[in-house]
């Protein structure tokens, strides 16, 4: 008894204070939050602006608005159109803002969803206008359009006599699993089609090899969208499986340490940048308490303790890749923090631009049946695994990875990109200008130093100045490696003005006496008083 209040206490001290620490009540607090908008008028002054700075903002926004809509017509028309038979589409235009603004903006503010061609470090949408790419294809674009056609083009060449016969291998696979083996420094491999499958089989195996039931994340991580890593808001099943817990923190290692039910931790390296914090997004963007920086050494002495305890328990140490894979270095986030995973996910970039999904592992957790009980086994399998022209266009890429090119592309790779943030900062910073980026490697942040409730206005000024952005807007900003130093120059140009602009127009005027705080205490209020009203 005294054992089992121990524990809980332990796992008590070790969830992180916020909501992404406790999923249950983000669910049920999630459940709470009544719907309600702006109108027009105080749409523009919400912080308390005066009339002036209110009329400011309404001329800016309208101009905004003008630009977007009458430089795109059939980009915009074409999104419209497939908006109403496509989910995806409609999930992901309702959640560009904070819900309050959402009318006005989704109304005024249009975004197209569609594009013709990508050209280097540019894209074009249907009406011909040309945009710097700052989407990384949702990670999948490390090193540039071009070189992914090529996989393409040249995998399909690989195995065109074979064609879409499944089931069966194209020899290409032998290379491929063999180059896999050597980059990640593990025993096994096998082939899924998405990161989210690959997860959902290093999980299983791992729990099929220690017959534990939970297994461990951190608080924000982002592991794909199924039921067993979405412990919280955005999985209606209730998930009882899974210890959501604190990075960079003894008190998880405490945990660790002393329960036996722990089946594996799994770790996303992309939450070096954001510890313990959600993939931040503008729809969530209420005040100006966005904070991203990644501390290298202090992120590698937390993998090496998770490292040790993990080894000390037979706890299966899993890197979850699938965004960060051969981004960061060539060995991905095992050589850029020097600590070995028991198994690892890759997925995005690996199959040169087409769909795909990896687990290298430990040879023991790789088994997927046992010898001495023929009908225990753990199964997984897939008709489009191994897919000829998948395999092919992963063949491409990793020859390139082991060719002269892509090794020097890796060369200072972190001091480059670095060095462009730094360069673009010190821009933003002559100029007075609210705004900053964080980044890892080459994925980046947006973070803001005045207290405002209009930061999400922001993505509306960088897609006027050309730069083309994912529907989380400034939160993820996913630059490729091809991006030359006049590249950036460009870009950072662009920024600038774009972040003038937004000044210009009245967006982070500010009284001196409001804070982030008191923004979050007044969307608190407004929420209460709408759930009042609502069952009035």
């Amino acid at each position: 008894m005294l054992t089992s209040t121990i524990q809980r206490l332990q796992l008590s001290r070790a969830k992180h204070r916020s909501l992404q620490g406790h999923a249950r009540i983000s669910k049920r607090l999630a459940r709470l939050v009544p719907f309600y908008e702006y109108g027009p008028d105080r749409f523009f002054a919400v912080d308390g602006a005066p009339f002036d700075v209110a009329e400011q903002r309404r001329a800016g926004f309208a101009r905004l608005a003008h630009t977007l809509s009458t430089r795109a017509p059939l980009t915009l028309a074409a999104t419209a159109a497939a908006a109403d038979g496509i989910s995806d589409l409609q999930f992901t235009g309702r959640y560009r803002v904070p819900f309050q603004f959402r009318r006005l903006v989704g109304e005024q503010l249009k975004v197209g969803s569609f594009l013709e061609s990508s050209d280097g470090v540019r894209v074009r949408d249907l009406d011909g206008n040309v945009a710097f790419d700052l989407t990384g294809s949702y990670g999948v674009n490390v090193f540039g359009h071009e070189l992914y056609k090529r996989c393409i083009e040249d995998g399909a060449a690989r195995v065109r006599a074979l064609g879409p016969v499944l089931g069966n291998y194209h020899p290409v696979v032998i290379d491929n699993a063999e180059r896999l083996r050597r980059i990640s420094g593990l025993d096994e491999v096998s082939f899924h089609m998405s990161g989210t499958e690959a997860v959902m089989q290093a999980v299983r195996l791992a729990r099929y090899h220690t017959g534990r039931s939970h297994l461990v994340q951190f608080a924000g991580a982002y592991h794909g969208w199924w039921d067993g890593v979405q412990a919280g808001v955005g999985n209606p099943r209730p998930v009882r499986d899974v210890y959501t817990l604190k990075e960079l923190d003894d008190a998880t290692l405490r945990v660790l340490r002393s329960r036996r039910d722990i089946a594996c931790v799994l770790v996303n390296p992309l939450q070096a940048l954001h510890p313990n914090a959600s993939a931040p997004g503008d729809a969530t963007l209420l005040a100006s308490d966005r904070r991203a920086g990644c501390d290298r050494e202090a992120y590698t002495r937390w993998l090496q303790a998770l490292r040790s305890v993990c080894t000390a328990r037979g706890i299966p140490l899993i890197f979850d890749e699938v965004f960060v894979g051969f981004r960061l270095a060539r060995g991905g986030a095992q050589e850029y923090f020097g600590v070995r995973a028991d198994l690892v996910t890759y997925g995005k970039t690996i199959a040169g631009g087409l769909p795909i999904g990896v687990v290298c592992g430990r040879r023991d957790l790789m088994r997927r049946f046992r010898e001495d009980r023929p009908t225990d086994i753990c199964f997984a399998r897939g008709t489009f695994n191994s897919h000829p022209y998948v395999m092919g266009a992963m063949d491409a890429f990793l020859t390139h990875l082991d060719g002269p090119d892509g090794r020097e592309s890796y060369a200072r790779i972190g001091e480059v990109w670095d060095g462009r943030i730094e360069r673009l900062n010190n821009a933003l910073t002559v100029e007075h200008l609210p705004v900053r980026l964080a980044n890892l490697v080459s994925i980046a942040t947006i973070c803001y130093d005045t207290p405002s409730r209009y930061n999400w206005m922001f993505q509306y000024y960088l897609r006027a100045a050309g730069l083309a952005l994912s529907w989380v807007g400034s939160g993820r900003l996913v630059f490729s490696h091809d991006y030359t130093d006049a590249d950036m120059a460009d870009v950072t140009t662009r920024f600038v003005e774009a972040a003038r602009a937004m000044r210009e127009d009245g967006w982070w005027w500010h009284q001196p006496s409001l804070t982030n705080a008191g923004i979050r205490r007044q969307v608190l209020f407004e929420m209460l008083t709408a759930r009042l009203f609502d069952h009035a």
